[in-house]
């Protein structure tokens, strides 16, 4: 289940991200939506990187009943992102979750040989999205 705190005046349907996040975890899962400046205070605080970004996963222990962790993202770079790459606030709001949620569980496309990025398109093809986050993410 994922438990939505939304900071924001941006409406989000959560139907995609529900099945995703039930096709890839029984556990539940803290989801943020914040402005700009929160986010780089959060950034700040947890990763002493003092700018704003997209989205960020804070895994949780791997506890017995312990929810799978928090995905904060940003309402700016979900609109901003739509516009870029012409598509949707939903569709943009779903890529930039399956990011955090692949993070959460263990998937690091920093120093990984590409899964993360494979996984991403797993679910990109899975779930009919638009293939910009795969396009971004390399490199």
């Amino acid at each position: 289940m994922i438990e939505l705190d939304n900071r924001t005046l941006i409406k989000i349907n959560t139907d995609t991200i529900d099945a995703i996040s039930d096709s890839l975890t029984k556990k539940d899962i803290e989801l943020i939506i914040t402005n700009s400046n929160e986010m780089r205070e959060i950034n700040k605080t947890h990763r002493n990187i003092d700018k704003d970004t997209d989205a960020l996963s804070f895994p949780y222990e791997d506890m017995p009943m312990s929810p799978l962790g928090s995905i904060v993202i940003s309402s700016f770079y979900v609109e901003e992102k739509a516009k870029e790459f012409g598509h949707t606030i939903d569709d943009e709001f779903v890529l930039l979750f399956i990011h955090g949620l692949l993070h959460l569980l263990g998937y690091d496309h920093e120093v990984d040989n590409g899964e993360m990025r494979e996984k991403e398109a797993q679910l990109i093809k899975k779930f009919n999205l638009p293939q910009s986050l795969i396009v971004r993410t390399e490199g």
